[in-house]
């Protein structure tokens, strides 16, 4: 597990959603390199939570390719009208529209709004979210569970129903999930539901969509410095918050919203259901992720160095045994029960000749 060190000042925000100007440092939004090349020239995307955080990377990124920009957002008019500004400052339009997106009927008049502006719409990109840690699951309310998923998932149906009929072939809706959909989170049981909701939802409406040449993908974040982590963290979490991926710091919403310009354009034509994973390292299908993560959520728990070393000892025992079970897992099961390692390694090597 990456040792934890200091990578931004202590903060926390008392309000939510939080406020991206009130952080310190600031985070990247724009990436001054990326010029664009007209990859959504003349198209229309709606992009909730756009505001700020990772919503506002995407805005400027795609207004950069071309495409004018509907931000819908909760009450953040301050944040809002800076990334209007800097829609605005490449070369594109942008809508403001301010409302709550758990609400049905709010996100059918957000895109009517839209296509009134702007006469089309070719591109969705469902962001919004909001997460509130709790240490047990017994803290957490029936207000905050229902308010967490009508943020995170309920809205990716309502905005998508709405939007369908305006879709055409060749349109794409783009949703974030994150990375706590595949490793989980003890403190972040709701939202990490919300989000394994989403992928599921990602890849279930991709196969209800492929015939209409619509095509359904996801990106699935790791840690990024977004005003979510100062407004549900405590300031020492915040401090340290991102040290701990292979990488060794938090991402920059600049640097994930690539991920949605390649989504969103002709560049993946031929990609639906998929999900892209800038997540600083994590390795989020494969065997070996299990044990790391395992380990890690694991070790963050024990109180003590012994008591920190007695645990290592025992993953790794349980990590040997699972990795031999593996080797011979294809084996009628009275050959296992016989098989050393030895004999595994030589029936493998059998097969290996036989090919």
């Amino acid at each position: 597990m990456p040792k934890e060190k200091k990578l931004q000042p202590p903060q926390h925000q008392q309000e939510q959603p939080g406020r991206e100007h009130k952080m310190k440092p600031r985070p990247r939004a724009e990436d001054k390199k990326h010029s664009g090349s007209g990859k959504l020239q003349g198209k229309v995307a709606i992009i909730t939570g756009g505001d700020s955080g990772i919503g506002r990377a995407v805005a400027i990124a795609f207004a950069k390719e071309g495409a004018d920009i509907s931000v819908i957002y909760l009450e953040e008019r301050k944040d809002a009208n800076e990334t209007k500004r800097l829609v605005e400052e490449n070369g594109s339009k942008c809508l403001l529209i301010e409302g709550d997106v758990g609400q049905e009927e709010f996100c059918r008049k957000a895109v009517n709004q839209t296509m009134k502006d702007f006469g089309r719409l070719d591109v969705v990109v469902n962001n919004a979210a909001e997460q509130h840690p709790q240490d047990s699951i017994e803290k957490i309310t029936e207000k905050q569970l229902e308010r967490t998923f009508r943020t995170n998932i309920f809205s990716f149906f309502f905005m998508t129903k709405a939007a369908m009929k305006h879709l055409k072939k060749g349109a794409a809706i783009i949703n974030t999930t994150s990375v706590t959909a595949y490793k989980g989170s003890a403190h972040l049981l709701d939202y990490s539901s919300t989000k394994g909701a989403i992928t599921s939802l990602t890849r279930s409406l991709s196969q209800a969509l492929a015939d209409k040449s619509i095509r359904v993908n996801g990106v699935a974040p790791g840690p990024v410095w977004t005003p979510l982590i100062p407004s549900t963290f405590p300031a020492e979490e915040v401090e340290t918050f991102g040290s701990d991926v292979p990488l060794g710091r938090a991402g920059q919403p600049e640097e994930i919203a690539p991920s949605y310009v390649f989504l969103a354009s002709d560049d993946s034509s031929y990609m639906t259901g998929q999900v892209l994973h800038p997540n600083g390292g994590t390795i989020v299908n494969g065997y070996q992720t299990k044990t790391v993560l395992w380990s890690d959520s694991v070790l963050r728990d024990v109180p003590t160095r012994k008591q920190r070393a007695a645990a290592k000892r025992n993953i790794k025992k349980a990590t040997r045994a699972a990795r031999r079970k593996r080797t011979i897992a294809h084996l009628p099961k009275k050959t296992r029960t016989a098989l050393g390692k030895e004999g595994a390694k030589a029936a493998r090597k059998k097969r290996a000749r036989t090919k």
